[in-house]
């Protein structure tokens, strides 16, 4: 039976390694520590809240060592864990309360305010507090523990019963609830491990939200399941991952580009000791070339992943060498994992033109909560998830994405790409990040508007970014209209959120 105990699997394997160390505090627990922890937690839960396998339980807070224990007590117990991102608003963490059905939240208190207006919003059987109760009557997590002081043994689950419900960010809508299976946690840990070449040495640091699938993916259960260490951030900040990948001598390194490119300009990253590093690697949204080059010049590679939530947060790979060479490419499909490029008929396209990507295998996940709309429009009747992401494969079967279906525009009948556009952008010396949406046009259809933040002193006009596309893409790629702004809006994994700027873009036109 495939199980989603990994912690309990690599516990019973290597007890006395060092599982995780806590940067806040300087904690270090063995896999044997922390894995008394989580099974104290699943015993919490279903001796003395009385949790079924199946029910879930919400759980609002910022990475923290409790937050492991939470994540690792849903694969003993069969309890589904659902992670509430921390940067909603009671509003938006009112609706996946109420579509998941959670009896029972925990909360800390870094978040009070949110957990008091969320209060006047929705009702339930349990409030339980990590650090001060928020209000009387919540139950104080320590308190929660005394009461079950052994840990549970492991609960019989299905490798298909649901592990957790990650609630995607919405940038297109509410928020839908991914359900993803023991099945599927398992999956992603042992074919990231066999396909990346991970080892029981590695060490790496998490820094990014660990409500996400990425936090959660990429590393903390593939490093777990080989039996390396985890380094846990409460969050991010440049200065302490660069000390902390030093003292702590980490070998490899997620992020996105938005923090690799925070981590770039740190003062930092001149000097940091990266003699022990064995390879970064960034995920979440494209990779511009410029990241790549500048990190490669300090002597470390900085690989390209893929992944989305629905389908493991780790869909393909390529050695550090095929890195350097396809510089750009997210690699090929891991072992066990099918990738389809088809068109709008469903037919595969020739290698070198761009298709929707799908993908199938055991990393996928059964679809959407309490949508079976949702989950039929993904997932077809033959296994295919339908990624909504564009990309294509050359000849010797390495993938680049091209961009979101949906952000793809046609312009005087010719297809656009706005990631294409989006990475020449981020090459000239004064454009600091950059977006293109697509906006409808009377003679073209649609054309671009690009979304451009200048650098520090940087006085760039549009008509001097528009000349400096013209010598790199054909002339129906470049933008039309230039908006200069302050910053981009992004989810915290790094993606653009166009239609808030298509939205800001309607509303200029209109005032």
């Amino acid at each position: 039976m495939l199980h989603g105990d990994l912690l309990g699997e690599r516990a019973r394997l290597s007890p006395e390694r060092t599982a995780l160390v806590y940067v806040p505090t300087g904690e270090r627990l063995t896999y044997r520590q922390l894995d008394r922890r989580a099974g104290q937690v699943a015993a919490a839960w279903t001796r003395t809240l009385g949790l079924a396998r199946g029910e879930r339980i919400g759980l609002l807070a910022h990475n923290r060592i409790e937050f492991l224990d939470c994540f690792f007590a849903a694969g003993k117990s069969g309890v589904v864990l659902v992670p509430l991102p921390t940067r909603a608003t009671a509003h938006e963490l009112a609706h996946i309360v109420r579509d998941s059905g959670m009896r029972t939240l925990v909360y800390e208190a870094a978040l009070a305010d949110t957990i008091a207006a969320l209060r006047q919003l929705v009702r339930l059987d349990h409030w339980i507090a990590l650090d001060a109760p928020d209000a009387p009557g919540d139950l104080p997590w320590p308190d929660l523990l005394a009461q079950t002081p052994d840990p549970a043994p492991r609960a019989p689950v299905s490798p298909e019963d649901p592990y957790c419900l990650l609630y995607t960010s919405g940038t297109t809508g509410k928020p839908k609830g991914v359900i993803v299976p023991h099945r599927m946690v398992s999956w992603n840990a042992l074919n990231t491990v066999c396909c990346w070449q991970l080892r029981e040495d590695d060490t790496s640091p998490i820094f990014t939200p660990l409500y996400h699938a990425g936090g959660l993916g990429a590393f903390l259960t593939p490093i777990m399941a080989i039996g390396g260490t985890i380094v846990l951030h409460r969050g991010f900040d440049a200065s302490e991952v660069w000390r902390t990948i030093e003292r702590e001598r980490c070998t490899v390194v997620l992020g996105v580009p938005t923090i690799w490119k925070l981590l770039m300009d740190a003062p930092e990253f001149a000097t940091a000791d990266l003699s022990h590093v064995r390879w970064f690697i960034s995920g979440g949204a494209p990779l511009p070339l410029y990241l790549i080059e500048a990190y490669r010049r300090r002597g470390v590679v900085l690989r390209q992943g893929y992944g989305l939530t629905e389908v493991g947060v780790n869909c393909f790979a390529m050695s550090s060498e095929e890195s350097v060479h396809k510089a750009g490419s997210i690699g090929k499909p891991l072992m066990f994992t099918q990738a389809r490029l088809v068109d709008e008929t469903g037919r595969e396209v020739p290698v070198g033109e761009v298709g929707e990507l799908l993908l199938r295998g055991p990393h996928v996940s059964k679809g959407y909560w309490n949508n079976p709309e949702a989950t039929a429009e993904a997932l077809d009747g033959d296994g295919w998830f339908h990624t909504g992401d564009l990309a294509r494969r050359d000849e010797d079967g390495f993938f680049t994405i091209a961009g979101r279906k949906k952000d793809m525009f046609i312009s005087g009948g010719v297809n656009v790409y706005p990631a294409e556009i989006e990475g020449e952008l981020l090459l000239h010396p004064d454009v600091r990040d950059a977006a293109v949406v697509g906006v409808p046009h009377e003679t073209w259809g649609e054309v671009g508007v690009a979304f451009v933040v200048r650098r520090e002193g940087a006085a760039t006009s549009g008509e001097e970014l528009a000349a400096f596309l013209l010598r790199r893409l054909a002339k129906y790629k470049v933008p039309r209209e230039w908006v200069f702004v302050e910053t981009l809006p992004r989810t915290p994994y790094g993606k653009v959120v166009k239609g808030e700027l298509r939205s800001r873009y309607e509303q200029q036109r209109q005032g």
